[in-house]
């Protein structure tokens, strides 16, 4: 009785699985208003290469066949708002982006131009956003980056009493944004956005997830892998907003963007709801999802 239980534990069935690597990335933050700050990259967390904010990549997911696993791509946040008289206008957070248990958090909004007794503080976030000015000389800090370890902080505002001000650059996934500084005492220069990182989990090198440029009287702060230069972050790079030196509102977030490999053994289904299209790279297929919420699974 006892050999036949043993026998019996043995031969219970072992659920057929597929292993996936990831590279989950948020969208990113809006840049402020009225002469704002960079808007934060969204969260970056991969198995492949480097996490963001310097971590080692995680393991691959081991995901059972035939089973509906969750994907969300978030969107980009928007622009902050502006009036032309000043408010400290933040740049809206961008949204998350999920695979099954990963989850990459939004970047932070970049802060903007604020009269006496308005936070110019930048929002925290998968990248912090950078921090903004006052009417009163305050400056704002960057936001800090997010929990697991997917980005950096945004940069330092600067304030020089009338026309020096200048936003720092929104966190990176790769570095810290840039704190706006001073030109010749007076003019201020806009911090640069963080860099992001560049992955080959498709088969090319691309970089993703960087900061916005912050805005300066005298100079505007640049941003590098996706992340705007006087421009919105661009589309499925989940990189950071960027806002002139005007006063205007702040310009929005890139997307972000889900990217699936698996053995080319295994196919992939993509639930109504999804925005994607899978590709064949060596002896592995890579599925790119754009857009939207829904589930996918594989057989």
């Amino acid at each position: 009785m006892i050999g036949a239980i043993t026998a019996g534990l043995f031969n219970v069935p072992v659920p057929a699985s597929v292993t996936v690597d990831y590279l989950v990335i948020a969208g990113g933050g809006g840049s402020g208003g009225e002469a704002g700050a960079g808007g934060g990259g969204g969260g970056y967390r991969t198995s492949v290469g480097t996490q963001g904010g310097g971590g080692s990549a995680a393991s691959p997911l081991s995901l059972l066949l035939s089973t509906n696993y969750t994907v969300t791509v978030g969107a980009g946040g928007a622009g902050g708002a502006s009036t032309g008289g000043g408010g400290g206008y933040i740049g809206g957070d961008g949204s998350n982006s999920i695979f099954s248990t990963i989850t990459s958090t939004g970047g932070g909004g970049g802060s903007g131009y604020a009269f006496t007794g308005v936070s110019v503080n930048g929002n925290a976030g998968g990248s912090g956003g950078g921090g903004g000015n006052g009417g009163s000389g305050t400056t704002g800090l960057g936001g800090t980056a997010s929990s697991p370890t997917q980005g950096y902080a945004g940069g330092t505002g600067y304030y020089v009493n009338p026309y020096g001000r200048a936003s720092g650059g929104g966190g990176g996934a790769g570095s810290v944004g840039a704190p706006g500084t001073s030109q010749s005492g007076a003019s201020g220069i806009g911090g640069n956005g963080g860099a992001g990182i560049s992955s080959s989990i498709t088969g090319s090198s691309v970089g993703r997830a960087g900061g916005g440029g912050g805005a300066g009287q005298n100079q505007q702060g640049t941003g590098t892998d996706g992340g705007g230069t006087n421009s919105a972050g661009t589309a499925n790079t989940g990189g950071g907003g960027s806002d002139s030196y005007n006063f205007n509102g702040g310009l929005a977030g890139g997307s972000g963007v889900v990217i699936l490999r698996y053995p080319s053994s295994n196919s992939i289904t993509i639930g109504a709801g999804l925005t994607g299209s899978t590709t064949t790279v060596g002896a592995n297929k890579v599925t790119t999802i754009t857009a939207g919420t829904g589930n996918v699974s594989w057989v």
